[in-house]
């Protein structure tokens, strides 16, 4: 395979240069190996089944571990999904809104059906750290939620919710963990979101979370922090959300003030 792509192809001096192909021309084997994987992604379709990585080797004349590194790429660019001892097309990753919709607002408007799963529900007193963030006093008692994220089922990420118990003294008895949180705190609180700020980082997950949302420790995730407050401006929640790299992307509109 010939591991040189012509510099002359770019459309002319200064341009961008295209598929990552550097000004030299000199394009690693690995990565012209990964275009001609994504070409047969392409031809596969979602939830189309690669070939074994003998075979695949075979195919592109290139050694299993020149291959296997084209493959990581691939796989923590979300393009395709191990499925027991298969690897098979990833479907496109699920957009969410920068926004104070819920979790399951943003999966529903894309077809997709939202799920969580409870890893637990206790009741702490908060530090002086939380409790300077959602206004009370230090040790005042707070709700700590923690639940798995899913999209069709599929286990995509991890979210830790803190709100102080004096708002919400009753989540523990009404509250069902597989619904929307923001949807009741709507209708049983009466609680209506005014503002949030968030901040978005990239991180590796922690041995632990990687075993609850099912992935390798090595997979980039996405870490939102979250401090959302009512049409008041008072404190109602601190979030700690952890979404995987290679099914998540985020999107905002920005206008000009």
């Amino acid at each position: 395979m010939d591991e040189t792509i012509d510099p002359a192809a770019r459309s002319g001096p200064g341009a961008p240069i295209r598929s990552g192909i550097p000004e030299h021309g000199r394009v690693p084997k690995y990565y012209a190996v990964k275009g001609e994987l994504e070409a047969l992604l392409d031809e596969l379709g979602e939830g189309g089944v690669l070939p074994t990585e003998r075979d695949l080797a075979a195919r592109f004349a290139v050694a299993r571990e020149t291959l296997r590194q084209a493959l990581r790429e691939l796989l923590l660019q979300g393009r395709i999904r191990r499925r027991g001892r298969s690897t098979v097309v990833a479907g496109p990753k699920l957009e969410q809104p920068l926004s104070l919709a819920s979790y399951t607002e943003g999966v529903r408007r894309q077809g997709r059906v939202p799920g969580r799963t409870l890893i637990g529900l206790e009741r702490l007193g908060a530090d002086p750290q939380l409790a300077g963030q959602l206004r009370i006093v230090s040790g005042e008692p707070v709700w700590h939620l923690e639940r798995v994220l899913l999209a069709d089922g599929e286990r995509v990420g991890l979210e830790s919710t803190y709100l102080a118990v004096g708002r919400v003294p009753a989540l523990d008895v009404e509250f069902d963990p597989g619904s929307s949180l923001y949807a009741y705190l709507a209708e049983k609180a009466d609680i209506g979101f005014g503002a949030a700020d968030e901040r978005i980082e990239t991180v590796l997950a922690t041995p632990r979370e990687a075993l609850l949302i099912g992935t390798p420790p090595a997979l980039p995730m996405l870490l939102l922090h979250r401090l959302t407050r009512d049409t008041d401006g008072r404190p109602v929640e601190r979030v700690r959300s952890l979404y995987r790299g290679d099914r998540f992307s985020f999107t905002t509109r920005l206008e000009a003030d």
